[in-house]
């Protein structure tokens, strides 16, 4: 059975606690499992970056709100597969070693972030890596790769098929930039292109449409990969 990484943001999954979006979430994770095995990566979103704005402005150290961030994410996980109920492994994996473990077990695996310094992007990377995924998915509350922050250029350029050096290139020039923001990170980036494992920027708030993708091969987003003509469907 092929595999899938997801990598599903917690401004798309859970904006607010009183505003979610797992019913639509769970219903797609249900689908693609029938066909797939699958691996969910957690961000934490908002509430995430308010904690870690709280301890900034306590004079916390970076590494304890990084530390505070990661169980933010873990939170997000079990949530999700709270929702999931018997279709996920019961328990957050806090390795790749362990989630490797648990897809054994024939559910979705979700997990959250690893270590201070990382971001979810990157722990989905690895994990893609680890496992031997055939796609790696980012789902965020951006559409696609642009060639610069889109919500501040009115002029950037939106991509449909990129190669990894191309995304490495446009990143590393964003980092030039003060306040920059990029939808995917330089290490994340740099492990897609090591491990040639496509992967696929969408909009996290349709994950119906993340089932279209595997199942039709048609997808409104960004593929990343060397042939990209040969990786949808899956």
């Amino acid at each position: 059975m092929k595999k899938v990484v997801i990598s599903v943001g917690g401004s798309v999954l859970v904006p607010t606690l009183e505003s979610h979006n797992l019913d639509a979430w769970v219903a797609a994770l249900r689908e693609i499992q029938q066909d797939y095995s699958v691996f969910c990566v957690c961000g934490g979103g908002g509430e995430a970056r308010r904690y870690i704005s709280v301890c900034r402005s306590l004079g916390i150290d970076e590494g304890t709100a990084d530390e505070l961030g990661i169980m933010v994410t873990r939170m997000n996980a079990f949530l999700l597969i709270a929702a999931l109920g018997d279709a996920a492994y019961p328990t957050v994996p806090a390795t790749y070693r362990e989630a490797k473990q648990a897809a054994l077990h024939g559910r979705i695996v979700v997990m959250g972030g690893v270590t201070p310094g990382q971001t979810t992007d990157a722990v989905s990377a690895v994990l893609a890596e680890e496992v031997g995924a055939d796609l790696l998915i980012n789902a965020t509350a951006v559409d696609a790769i642009y060639s610069s922050d889109p919500r501040k250029d009115a002029s950037a350029e939106r991509f449909s098929m990129i190669t990894p050096a191309d995304l490495i290139q446009i990143i590393m020039r964003e980092r030039m930039g003060a306040g920059s923001n990029m939808i995917v990170d330089l290490v994340a980036a740099k492990i897609v292109e090591r491990s040639g494992i496509p992967f696929i920027v969408m909009d996290g708030r349709k994950p119906g449409d993340i089932v279209t993708a595997l199942k039709v091969g048609t997808f409104n987003g960004t593929l990343v990969a060397e042939k990209p003509d040969s990786v949808l469907p899956l």
